[in-house]
């Protein structure tokens, strides 16, 4: 497969094209390993899980020279037994979610990246489930790696729509005694809400110990509107209206739109979280490394 094909596949669009999440999930995930390594089985096989930075101590045994003559760096491949944790996708369906310029709404996107991560877990036999929320708690899918559990993900994921406004520490607070066990959250989320609500939202997870990634993710007309004449602009939530000129989408709002990310990366960063922006016409690249760079700091 060549890098064009390769970087194609990652694309949001040509994701949206092939109709189910699975191959979704399957085209995105081989894409990507694709320009990790030359073996379509990287990460995927019965006994390889991963790769890791090299540690003073560890067996040169299982050093993979390949990589080393490729890039320099040098990796220790992972067994199935020392990776094995838990995922827990929670994903954002408020209305503000359903917005989109192009193609793909900021929720199809993340249904997408879900997808991608859910995939790779069942793929390393790792447990993983689902919680959907707005306002509240909506669905829960508790993490499993039984047989069916990848399709019932795929599945709920699929009946996802936007819903109501968002209120991400009520919709959260359930989790941490839901999730009881250690280990990954995926939180995805537009992040529309006040950035001390989200630290109150996700300071209790990290305080039981599990490792939280928190995917903001945005409309390519959010983080850069490129309107020529005012419009009148509406809020998905609160229906509130209000008209918008070109003047100050150019000058006003960018500042003020670093300043909010500026906010909301603080507050992930005080909870001992981590915090990575996507946007919807992005390839999902970016994401599935930081998810990778993630799993590889938890070991």
């Amino acid at each position: 497969m060549s890098a064009a094909v390769r970087n194609n596949l990652l694309l949001p669009s040509a994701l949206a094209a092939l109709g189910t999440l699975e191959l979704v999930a399957r085209s995105a995930v081989e894409g990507f390993f694709h320009g990790l390594h030359r073996s379509r089985r990287f990460g995927f096989s019965q006994e390889f899980a991963e790769y890791r930075a090299y540690a003073e101590g560890d067996d040169p045994r299982h050093v993979d020279w390949n990589v080393y003559a490729r890039t320099d760096r040098t990796y220790i491949r992972r067994y199935e037994g020392e990776t094995n944790t838990r995922l827990l996708v929670a994903l954002d369906a408020s209305a503000s979610m359903g917005y989109g310029s192009g193609p793909v709404t900021k929720l199809r996107y993340a249904q997408f990246l879900a997808a991608a991560l859910g995939y790779m877990a069942t793929q390393q036999h790792d447990p993983v489930g689902l919680m959907v929320f707005d306002r509240q708690l909506r669905s829960w899918l508790p993490p499993s790696s039984r047989a069916g559990s990848l399709g019932a993900l795929l599945h709920a994921l699929d009946a996802v729509q936007p819903g109501e406004s968002t209120d991400i520490q009520t919709a959260l607070q359930p989790l941490a005694g839901h999730y009881s066990q250690r280990g990954l959250v995926a939180l995805i989320s537009d992040l529309y809400c006040d950035p001390e609500a989200l630290t109150r939202a996700v300071r209790p997870l990290a305080q039981r110990g599990h490792d939280v990634m928190v995917f903001q993710v945005l409309d390519r007309q959010e983080m850069q509107p490129d309107w020529t004449e005012s419009v009148m602009l509406q809020d998905l939530e609160s229906g509130e209206q209000r008209e918008v000129s070109p003047d100050y989408l150019s000058k006003v709002y960018p500042a003020r739109l670093q300043a909010h990310l500026e906010s909301l990366r603080a507050a992930v960063a005080a909870t001992g979280a981590q915090h990575t922006v996507v946007v919807t016409d992005e390839r999902l690249d970016q994401a599935l490394r930081r998810y990778l760079q993630l799993r590889q700091r938890r070991g």
